[in-house]
C-alpha cells in the first residue's frame, strides 16, 4: 500500500524531513519525504496497513521543534522505492 501524505504548519526547518525518515526507517517503511514551495511536507510512503497508520500517527505530531495544523492522507497506486529518501 502506497499513501501520499501532506503535512501543513510550523513543519520546515524544524527537522521534520529527518525525523520523518528515521522513523519510516524504523518501520521499515519505503519512499520519500520532501518540502514544499508553499511550506508544507510531503511523504510517499509504500508499507503495510499497520505501517503507514503507525506513520501517519506519529506525523501528526512530529519532532518536537515541529507545530502540525492539518494532516492530510491519500491512498495512491503502489510504488515501490528501495530505501526512504529525503528529496531536496
Amino acid at each position: 500500500m502506497t499513501k501520499q501524505i501532506i503535512v501543513r504548519g510550523n513543519v520546515q526547518g524544524v527537522f521534520y524531513r529527518k525525523s520523518t525518515a528515521q522513523k519510516a526507517v524504523e518501520l521499515n517503511i519505503t519512499g520519500t519525504v520532501k518540502n514544499k514551495p508553499n511550506g508544507d511536507v510531503e511523504i510517499i510512503a509504500s508499507g503495510t496497513e499497520e505501517q503507514l497508520l503507525e506513520l501517519e500517527q506519529w506525523c501528526k505530531i512530529g519532532p518536537p521543534a515541529a507545530n502540525v495544523l492539518e494532516l492530510t492522507s491519500t491512498i495512491i497506486e503502489d510504488q515501490y522505492f528501495s530505501s526512504f529518501n529525503i528529496l531536496r
